[in-house]
């Protein structure tokens, strides 16, 4: 698998995914967001399995908004999201981002964020969606915090298969960060 960070923002370049593998695929065309990408070097023909754009915070240019990030729907549960946005952090941390956050409407990628050291903050959109948070220094993330952010979803209309993992993950830590 191959990283790559394509533009920082404001001058992103224009990704054109297929709207049929990626969610939000409409959302990469945009040119004011970063964009990241991994790549499958093995695949010619669609080499492109995940995505991320990203942009400055409007009102505090220390912090860094994840805004959309997307796996191709064949390759989902793979860990390649959670490394992707992994080198992204690690990248925006070295460029002087002293934050960096997300909003997350769903368990999968809110699991997928804590193995990166995103934590949720405890607050949420005006869509309901979570927002999590990674500073570099900060201890890592607790049990109650997390589970806290688990309820939330919890009290949702869900999928068999978001309450199924939700059940699983009851009275549990974190994961453990991976990436």
């Amino acid at each position: 698998m191959e990283y790559d960070i394509l533009g920082w923002p404001p001058d992103g370049p224009k990704l054109r995914l297929d709207h049929e593998r990626f969610s939000y695929a409409g959302k990469f065309v945009m040119t004011n967001t970063g964009k990241a990408v991994a790549r499958d070097d093995a695949a010619a023909d669609e080499p492109i399995v995940a995505a991320v754009a990203f942009n400055e915070d409007r009102t505090d240019s220390g912090t860094l908004w994840l805004r959309y990030v997307t796996v191709a729907r064949d390759r989902r549960g793979e860990g390649i999201g959670p490394q992707l946005l992994g080198r992204v952090r690690d990248r925006a941390i070295e460029r002087g981002y002293d934050r960096l956050r997300i909003a997350v409407n769903n368990p999968f990628a809110y699991e997928a964020l804590y193995r990166t050291g995103f934590e949720y903050t405890g607050e949420t959109t005006g869509i309901a969606e979570l927002v999590l948070e990674y500073e570099p220094d900060r201890d890592p993330p607790g049990r109650e915090r997390y589970q806290t952010g688990l309820d939330e979803f919890r009290d949702r209309d869900l999928s068999a298969e978001e309450e199924t993992f939700l059940e699983s993950r009851r009275d549990r830590g974190p994961p453990d960060r991976a990436y």
